[in-house]
């Protein structure tokens, strides 16, 4: 999907990016950058260092649009309060994401976000999500939509539990994931143990790293291997 030409002409829209992976931030810079009205005014990895950019940038340099990655590998989620700042001062937010946390998509939802996108997805949707958020429409894929209803089957965990989950299913030992977390390893322990016990609780028992990364991609928590 792409804008008309005579359209860009008359007027650019203004883009920042908040994604903590290098490779994807350029894919996405990249991706915007060659769309007709489009321009990438600010780059980063997290969501306090975009509003703290903000804060001192001129009227006229604000951008127009938010694409934010919800997870970042070793951090805090993106927080909801934050994300409301950020629509509350008139900029659209496109969640751009891999992860799928029921519990953290509806919060992000209510903060008034105009749609959400995969990482999965196609670009040639995600480019449809951005210019259907530009223009004050909501973009939200079927996929992800059956993902925020939430599976009966599903525990709910904490976000610290989330994290743990995530990280250890990625590949991590306790060690590093501890350290993501900043945390104590007895206390990172305590969480996959949470994690085991909730899984075990609602008929899913997990017991290895195999079956917790499994669990992880079945929960949209992990993506799937690329299959090459």
């Amino acid at each position: 999907m792409s804008v008309p030409a005579e359209a860009a002409q008359r007027y650019q829209w203004r883009v920042a990016i908040v994604e903590d992976h290098l490779l994807q931030r350029k894919r996405t810079e990249e991706l915007v950058a060659v769309q007709p009205g489009l321009r990438v005014t600010w780059s980063g990895e997290t969501l306090t260092d975009f509003i703290d950019w903000l804060a001192g940038v001129p009227e006229r340099q604000r951008p127009h649009l938010l694409i934010l990655d919800l997870l970042v590998e070793r951090g805090p989620s993106a927080d909801p309060t934050l994300v409301r700042e950020v629509t509350r001062a008139g900029i659209k937010v496109l969640v751009l994401s891999a992860m799928a946390s029921p519990e953290l998509v509806r919060k992000i939802l209510r903060a008034g976000i105009g749609g959400i996108a995969g990482k999965r997805d196609s670009e040639e949707d995600i480019v449809a999500a951005i210019w259907t958020v530009l223009g004050r429409g909501q973009w939200l894929t079927p996929e992800l939509a059956s993902v925020i209803a939430g599976d009966t089957d599903r525990p709910k965990l904490s976000d610290q539990e989330e994290r743990a989950l995530v990280l250890y299913a990625s590949g991590l030992t306790l060690d590093s994931v501890a350290a993501a977390l900043g945390v104590k390893k007895d206390t990172a322990k305590k969480y996959l143990s949470r994690v085991k016990a909730k899984y075990a609780a609602a008929g899913r028992p997990v017991s290895t790293k195999l079956e917790l990364n499994t669990v992880a991609q079945q929960d949209g928590y992990l993506d799937p291997p690329t299959r090459l």
